[in-house]
């Protein structure tokens, strides 16, 4: 069975749901992990040293029975995303792609505005891991290796690691100073052997590869609850989902609104509308408290000049600094594109 040859009946048992016995004689389980199914992907076609590094990636979901005390929001839930991907090496190919690797989960925590990080590299578990200590140390030192050409500061968590292998954590620490762990690296020599993966290497011959785990986020959920958390839901213009919001004045206003919005998406910006169902100061209310980034205040000279009234956030409902008022539309659309080509 599959569990079994990848060793989390053995190693991991603790943390899957029960088994569901759908057939006769047949266990099925909640998958805990995606590993297993690349690795059957991998070994469903003869490999050549030329097809490698052979890189899989999925988003796939997982369940794992956390215990209820441990289950907190998004941070930790027992059916979540992994962004998760496997790419199969060669052992000469381990430190360039470890590196490559390390740089691009930093670049893209950087890109969500983290810039304070911390590794964590954890080693063999002391009861529960496979594989010959020989392998973990080479493991072991590859990780070690990357994050000293990354120049990462990092602690050594004994006992650490995964059963298969060892692995890289990645910390970041949002606006108030809390560290979360998001970003994984794992270097896994054992499941390759338990599966009987293989490439024919420039010699003719049959020879193991070597496979590194990798996720950047971790979970989906979780990393968009460190970010809820990181940037106390005022997101940046880029990542907001809701960029701009046009409100009317009146209904009469509302075909112009309309028309603004247009030019707005035309431009690649998100953009919504509050009809004039509602008091303006109401609905300006409503939506600084989603934390939009624009609000743009139609009426009857916004009609006529084709202009807005923009009320960025950050100001009250009538400005601790003036709203700008009679904004042209295409300067305005050409600041919020800029204001998001800047922060990419």
């Amino acid at each position: 069975m599959l569990w079994e040859t990848s060793g989390h009946l053995d190693f991991y048992k603790d943390s899957m749901y029960p088994s569901m016995d759908l057939d006769e004689g047949v266990r099925y389980y909640p998958k805990p992990m995606n590993c297993p199914f690349h690795l059957l992907i991998y070994r469903s076609s003869q490999r050549s040293y030329r097809d490698l590094p052979l890189r899989l990636f999925e988003l796939g979901t997982v369940y794992r029975y956390e215990l209820s005390g441990a289950v907190h929001g998004l941070m930790r839930s027992r059916g979540f995303t992994q962004d998760d991907s496997h790419i199969f090496v060669t052992l000469d190919m381990v430190d360039q792609e470890l590196a490559s690797l390390l740089d691009f989960v930093l670049s893209v925590l950087r890109a969500f505005g983290f810039d304070e990080f911390q590794a964590k590299l954890s080693t063999k578990p002391v009861e529960k891991s496979v594989g010959d200590d020989s392998l973990w140390e080479l493991a072991t030192a590859g990780l070690r290796h990357a994050l000293e050409r990354a120049g990462l500061p990092y602690v050594v968590e004994e006992g650490g690691g995964a059963f298969y292998g060892p692995k890289i954590d990645v910390d970041v620490r949002d606006a108030i100073g809390r560290a979360w762990q998001l970003s994984t690296l794992q270097l896994d020599f054992n499941m390759p052997a338990r599966f009987g993966l293989e490439y024919i290497g420039p010699d003719g011959h049959a020879h193991q590869p070597v496979m590194i785990h990798r996720a950047l986020f971790g979970s989906v959920e979780r990393f968009f609850g460190v970010l809820v958390e990181h940037y106390a839901g005022a997101f940046p213009v880029w990542l907001s989902p809701v960029q701009t919001r046009v409100l009317p004045v009146a209904e009469a206003h509302e075909e112009y609104a309309q028309s603004v919005i247009a030019r707005l998406k035309a431009a690649g910006v998100r953009a919504d509308q509050d009809e004039a169902d509602e008091p303006l100061g109401k609905r300006i209310r409503k939506a600084k408290l989603e934390k939009i980034p624009y609000i743009l205040v139609v009426g009857d000279s916004d009609v006529a000049a084709t202009t807005v009234g923009v009320n960025e956030r950050g100001t009250n409902e009538r400005g601790t600094k003036d709203p700008d008022r009679d904004v042209p539309l295409d300067a305005f659309v050409a600041r919020v594109v800029a204001d998001v080509a800047a922060m990419r």
